[in-house]
């Protein structure tokens, strides 16, 4: 298992702290060696803030998205497709404890395996890893729009790095597009450019790539993920494992017709107020593979000289930070997860919420997300001008020390956190005007 398939070795070892401590413990984070000793904490006009494990009740009033649900707008009528590795054999009992205990809606899942599936094997860390990563993005999904069917699509194959399982996921990616199983596609899982930059490794992502642009130019699906759980850098090889000591980032967060989710500390004061910050492990920066997209032209000159002619992740953010975690339940056990992996369904969700509203899939959002951006700043977007995503560590199977000197978080948008978070009841109905819906 490795750790740039964002954040599931957290899930495993959640597990295995919970089963010794009880629910809600925080999981070891996969993507450091030394862990800080408290959660981080900060002050201001509002009194002490400092993070917590969050419920859907928690998250839908951090992100202002409990007035679109008491207006209806629950994702009803939506479908949002999950692609995964191996998939969860308790993802339905899990999904339907979830539910009980946060008062949300009944949902059946359904998962398809259109290309063969592989006994599920407990003893096996990799597949016990995508298990947990199929609760928590069904699990955030359905906490953010109740209303939507959610879609699994598994694939026999790990995805690993290099162009490993990304054939296979290609094809569940046609086959949702094919038989037309949703408007939006969650891919919580990446791949470092460093292991792409061969002939089979560019061979591929043009293949993705082509698929990216004809399914959300032409059938108008949109596409979110991550944009990684190690800073500023990513695994150069993982026999033996080890980051890259230079910036990078990764596929398919780089491919400019994805929307890439980077990652936020979450901070309340307990009493309905929050803030956030940079996580510090949010992938971020610019990719050697694809150049700036016309939406990211419209940056100021200031972000222009950064991005050098490169496309910059990720767009957009949520909360990923572990010790702000999400609680879920996954393998029969109540836990608390972070990861950019979160990021990314989270975002899914308020899609589906966006394409009910708008009575038709929105599909290609980047530009209208950046266009809201350069007109309404701080009403739609939450903007997080503090942290940065310097990398000091090994990732979590070891290897060399590197230092990966990162980027800060600042005024408009970063390579850390995008355009910032959302605030989705006023977000939504904007993203729709600009994206040319009613």
């Amino acid at each position: 298992m490795r750790a740039s398939r964002l954040c599931v070795l957290s899930i495993l070892l959640a597990a295995l702290l919970l089963a010794a401590c009880g629910p809600f413990a925080a999981p070891t984070v996969s993507r450091r060696t030394v862990l800080p000793t408290t959660a981080p904490t900060t002050s201001g006009s509002h009194g002490p803030l400092a993070a917590q494990a969050y419920a859907p009740d928690d998250i839908r009033a951090a992100y202002d998205i409990a007035p679109l649900h008491q207006q209806g707008i629950t994702g009803q009528g939506q479908t949002v497709v999950l692609i995964e590795s191996f998939g969860d054999p308790t993802l339905q009992a899990d999904i339907d404890a979830y539910n009980q205990r946060y008062n949300l809606p009944p949902i059946t899942i359904q998962v398809i395996a259109p290309i063969g599936s592989k006994p599920f094997d407990p003893s096996n860390d990799d597949m016990l890893g995508w298990a947990g990563e199929t609760a928590l993005d069904a699990e955030i999904v359905h906490a953010v729009a109740p209303g939507a069917k959610i879609v699994v699509l598994t694939s026999p194959v790990s995805e690993t790095e290099g162009t490993i399982g990304l054939p296979e996921f290609r094809q569940l990616e046609q086959y949702a597009l094919d038989h037309h199983l949703g408007s939006v596609i969650s891919m919580s899982w990446g791949v470092s450019e460093v292991t792409l930059t061969d002939t089979a490794g560019r061979a591929e992502i043009a293949k993705w790539d082509t698929l990216f642009h004809q399914a959300t130019t032409q059938q108008g699906v949109t596409f979110v993920t991550g944009s990684g759980d190690n800073g500023a850098t990513d695994f150069a090889d993982l026999t033996p494992t080890q980051l890259s000591s230079t910036a990078t980032t990764s596929f398919p967060s780089d491919d400019p017709w994805v929307t890439s989710a980077g990652g936020t500390t979450l901070l309340t004061d307990g009493n309905h107020f929050f803030d956030e910050s940079a996580w510090d492990g949010s992938g971020g920066g610019f990719s050697r593979f694809f150049a700036t997209p016309d939406y990211q032209k419209t940056l100021p000159s200031a972000v222009q000289s950064q991005l050098q002619n490169r496309r910059g992740v990720p767009d957009i953010a949520a909360n990923a930070d572990p010790h702000s975690g999400w609680i879920i339940r996954a393998l029969n056990r109540w836990q608390v997860i972070g990861g950019t992996s979160a990021a990314a369904p989270f975002w899914a969700g308020l899609i589906a919420l966006a394409n009910q509203k708008a009575g038709h899939p929105l599909g290609f959002i980047n530009p209208a997300l950046y266009q809201l951006a350069q007109g309404k700043g701080t009403a739609d977007f939450r903007d997080i001008t503090t942290g940065n995503n310097t990398f000091d560590g090994t990732g979590d199977r070891g290897g060399s020390l590197v230092h990966v000197q990162g980027y800060p978080a600042v005024p408009g948008w970063d390579p850390i956190t995008g355009l910032g978070s959302p605030d989705a009841a006023k977000l939504i109905p904007d993203l729709i005007t600009a994206a040319g819906g009613s």
